[in-house]
């Protein structure tokens, strides 16, 4: 069993990054800058956040932090959002996702222009994804098409199935992964026979966010798994969705 050297490839992909920072200050006179707005104190999203703002660091990136009160209204949120939407010199706008409850996820992300929308959840870039065009595309699903592409998979004609379905992973790396010509089925928590469908992958990607729900022991010799999921489990340590 090989596994695929996600951490090797973060550093090939910052590099590259790093010289089109460079090229991007030479011709526009300044770096680009990334917004990340932090509502609340959610622990997760922290953790996140800091990640973010280290790996601008390490590429050149400027990084603006909005750290805002958990009771921000819709209407203090949105403001905040139409001011960076309106900053020529803000290039991307990341809301840090969940937000609390008393907030429409769905309006904030809306409200932030589909050119600035890094995390590629605006509907706009959803709608181009699924047309086939070019556009922002989430970073998880990219990730994970480039870990193929490192490892040299030949995507094209194997079955790709992916347990999960949300908008952030399950329906972005389909996408992405019929635009590559697998032939892909998408399972979810009402799925039948499961086992079934992930022992005749060719490929598999977990991202549904429940520990382990994939057993080791249903992958087939030779198939390609890619494990999104990140669970933290009783004893404390953390866990993917596949048994690994």
């Amino acid at each position: 069993m090989a596994l695929l050297d996600g951490k090797k490839l973060s550093k090939k992909v910052r590099q590259q990054l790093k010289d089109q920072v460079e090229v991007f200050e030479t011709k526009v006179g300044r770096a680009p800058a990334l917004a990340v707005v932090l509502v609340g104190n959610d622990p997760a999203s922290e953790i996140y956040v800091g990640g973010k703002i280290k790996a601008c660091k390490k590429t050149g990136i400027t990084s603006h932090e909005h750290r805002l009160d958990p009771q921000t209204t819709q209407e203090e949120l949105l403001a905040v959002v139409k001011q960076l939407a309106d900053d020529d010199a803000v290039d991307g706008i990341l809301v840090q996702l969940p937000l609390p409850d008393h907030l429409d996820e769905d309006a904030i992300i809306q409200a932030i222009p589909p050119n600035k929308d890094v995390d590629g959840f605006h509907p706009v870039n959803l709608g181009k994804l699924v047309s086939g065009l070019p556009g922002l595309v989430a970073c998880t699903p990219l990730g994970c098409m480039k870990l193929l592409e490192e490892a040299n998979v030949d995507i094209a004609g194997k079955n790709a199935v992916v347990v999960g379905r949300s908008t952030i992973v399950g329906k972005p790396v389909s996408l992405l992964l019929l635009q590559k010509n697998a032939t892909v089925t998408i399972c979810h928590s009402r799925t039948e026979h499961l086992a079934h469908l992930v022992a005749e992958a060719d490929i598999v990607v977990a991202a549904v966010g429940k520990p382990e729900v994939v057993k080791g022991d249903w992958i087939k010799k030779g198939a390609v798994v890619i494990d999104v999921g990140i669970n933290r489990i009783e004893d404390g340590s953390i866990v993917g969705d596949v048994e690994f």
